[in-house]
């Protein structure tokens, strides 16, 4: 039995059922195969220093990048929404207008604050939100194999935030495909708007990866390994016609809550904001 499996964090709902889709997935060989993540707290770790840090956001709000009006009205938007946010007894129709009006509402505030490209730079270049032990690795093994993969984040600095800091941890390959909120810069590189739709932490079973240009490149690729941090991300592969799915989630707090339900929606648990070693052997084994 493979040792990987008997570690503590490493959680496996139903090993016969994982080993016989590993198995036809490693038959059908990479060419089938693309990899679908989310990023804040996927790719990237949870925690820095025993702190948590909820996304590369989160470093323009409490950091001084911007102005002390921002921080302020930015914190009062996270208490008033993120409450509902986290709120099991509220409706997913509910849920889904307020996290809409969240979103909207910090980019127009985001404009008002006069957020430049720079800004995110220097949010980047932060040590606070850190690349997951051995994601530069997976990385790397996907570009190496020609496999795709198809990054879908709510990220609050967009498609823009999660290449440049891809860029700075040498990760960005020409194989990941980034589908994020849009943000439009004028000029001189300060943020004028934000294009439609708005993706946020709810919206994740409307992004379907057929309206996006990428798309002839995985549509055949019919084998699938998903990585998410929530229940939410499940739905990322919503529309796609697959033919095998390996979904695995990282639990990265709230442990014993959390666990009953991702067992349901997760066919491999990661705990405790594990590293990507896991991941990669499963990977590794599918396409080496």
């Amino acid at each position: 039995m493979d040792k990987m499996i008997d570690n503590k964090d490493v959680i496996v709902v139903n090993k016969e059922k994982l080993e016989k889709i590993k198995g036809i997935m490693r038959r059908e060989g990479k060419d089938k195969l693309h990899v679908l993540s989310d990023f804040d707290r996927t790719l990237t770790y949870a925690f820095t220093n025993g702190k948590k840090i909820p996304s590369l956001i989160s470093v323009l709000r409490d950091e001084d990048y911007l102005t002390e009006e921002y921080r302020k009205e930015a914190h009062a938007l996270f208490n008033k929404y993120h409450p509902i946010e986290i709120d099991p007894s509220v409706p997913l129709k509910e849920k889904k207008k307020a996290m809409h009006e969240w979103w909207v509402s910090h980019f127009n505030l985001l404009i008002k604050s006069r957020l430049n490209i720079k800004d995110i730079e220097k949010a980047v270049q932060s040590n606070r939100v850190r690349l997951r032990q051995g994601a530069k690795e997976l990385l790397s093994t996907l570009h190496k194999n020609n496999v795709p993969l198809v990054i879908i984040s709510s990220s609050g600095v967009g498609v823009d935030g999660i290449k440049l800091f891809l860029q700075k941890n040498d990760a960005l390959y020409n194989n990941a495909y980034i589908v994020s909120n849009r943000l439009i810069w004028d000029n001189q590189g300060y943020m004028i708007g934000y294009k439609e739709p708005v993706i946020h932490s709810k919206s994740k079973d409307e992004t379907t990866l057929n309206e996006f240009d990428f798309y002839p490149k995985i549509k055949d690729r019919k084998n699938v390994v998903l990585l998410g941090d929530s229940l939410e991300d499940v739905d990322m592969i919503t529309g796609f016609d697959y033919d095998y799915l390996i979904k695995i989630g990282f639990l990265n707090y709230h442990v014993e809550q959390g666990l009953p339900i991702f067992k349901k929606n997760y066919d491999v648990i990661l705990l405790n904001d594990q590293s990507m070693d896991y991941v990669n052997k499963l990977v590794k084994d599918i396409v080496e």
